[in-house]
């Protein structure tokens, strides 16, 4: 088979700035999320962060509303066992193409590290739901008061370097928000950054096909991210490289050629993409974006992910110019937002960097976050 068109790095830099709103902002939360198909929702911050570096209007308020109020965004578990916040008319999609597969191993592995029976676990998910239907809106807390065997404990990982005591119930509402009976609801307690979130029964979700639902979260993949491999729609999604290649068959993907190798975009995506407007971007740890592609050489030279890296490959707080993540950032202890460019970026890049960091200190409004998965130079600058 014969590939098309070469899509340079530098047009594949040019396009994640526009469809990420990044070099061009989006008016609304719900419009910053779908640009990424998907916010990050591991750390509660990283959600207000991430949609914060892609709206025009940036501030807590805005994503506060699209989650707890107007209810356009909704967060759950989805590809790769991870929490996301994602478009309400998403969720079919991510339930069907990644979460009910996902659960289904889970089950099984909570029942062999607790020692449990199906009988006892689906009977403790009646009790659940039953404690649920009378508050409406309970927190794990409030869930374990109510069934008192969700206090139980058991050895997570036992004989392994990740060995650890783990309660009953956070595996269980885990699992249930997987199988879409139960969801996070209402705002947390605390502040914006807290991740102490109320469960709800769920309204149920819309079945769909589970092809119909890889193919269509392949094709939002391929509209935010395109051109992409299948390595990193692999690695993305979770999935066998088998389900890869049958959703993009679904779709009817293009073959291009990167510098990298062979990619994919969408058949009304392979024309060249007008350039972007220059850009400058300070996104959070676990931003979509760093986080999109398995193969990150061309936006992310390799000599800096020791830095801006975890051990585990969660991305910490990085500076972006024109889409090339060139330094990282973090929070003094009293709230102001330092950088460290690691590579020479020049005046023009440099003031709009500095613009970028006055536009964050000034929505935080004093507010410190801090990664739950902290790296290298995150850790140094925050010191």
């Amino acid at each position: 088979m014969t590939d098309g068109r070469l899509i340079t790095t530098r047009e594949r830099r040019s396009r994640l700035g526009v469809r990420h709103a990044l070099a061009k902002r989006a008016d609304t939360a719900q419009e910053a999320a779908a640009a990424v198909v998907a916010l990050h929702g591991t750390d509660p911050a990283t959600v207000f962060l991430s949609a914060g570096a892609r709206l025009s209007a940036p501030g807590p308020g805005p994503v506060e509303r699209a989650l707890y109020e107007d209810r356009t965004l909704v967060r759950m578990t989805g590809m790769r066992r991870t929490v996301f916040v994602v478009p309400r008319a998403l969720v079919p999609v991510l339930h069907h193409s990644s979460a009910l597969s996902i659960a289904v191993k889970e089950r099984k592995n909570l029942l062999k590290q607790t020692g449990m029976t199906e009988d006892w676990l689906a009977e403790t998910e009646l009790l659940l739901l039953a404690a649920l239907a009378e508050r409406e809106m309970a927190t794990a807390t409030q869930l374990a008061e109510a069934v008192p065997r969700l206090r139980q404990q058991f050895v997570y990982g036992a004989g392994t370097a990740y060995e650890t005591t783990q309660s009953v119930g956070s595996r269980v509402l885990y699992l249930m928000g997987m199988q879409g009976q139960i969801v996070r609801h209402g705002r947390p307690g605390g502040t914006w950054i807290s991740g102490q979130h109320q469960w709800a029964a769920s309204p149920g979700v819309e079945h769909l096909d589970v092809r119909a639902a890889q193919a269509e979260l392949v094709r939002q993949w391929l509209g935010a991210f395109g051109p992409g491999t299948e390595a990193d729609l692999k690695w993305w999604t979770g999935w066998t490289l088998g389900d890869v290649r049958k959703a993009l068959a679904a779709v009817s993907a293009v073959r291009v050629r990167l510098e990298e190798g062979v990619g994919y975009v969408l058949p009304s995506d392979v024309e060249p993409a007008s350039e972007a407007r220059p850009w400058a971007a300070l996104l959070p740890a676990l931003d979509p974006t760093p986080m999109g592609w398995q193969g990150r050489d061309w936006y992310l030279p390799a000599s800096l992910r020791a830095l801006l890296f975890d051990r585990s490959g969660n991305v910490g707080p990085t500076v972006w110019w024109n889409g090339e993540v060139v330094g990282g950032w973090a929070q003094r202890p009293g709230g102001e937002v330092v950088t460290r460019l690691l590579v020479d970026v020049g005046a023009e890049a440099s003031a709009a960097i500095a613009s970028e960091v006055a536009g964050l200190a000034g929505w935080l409004d004093g507010v410190r976050v801090t990664p739950r998965f902290r790296t290298p130079l995150e850790r140094e600058l925050s010191a």
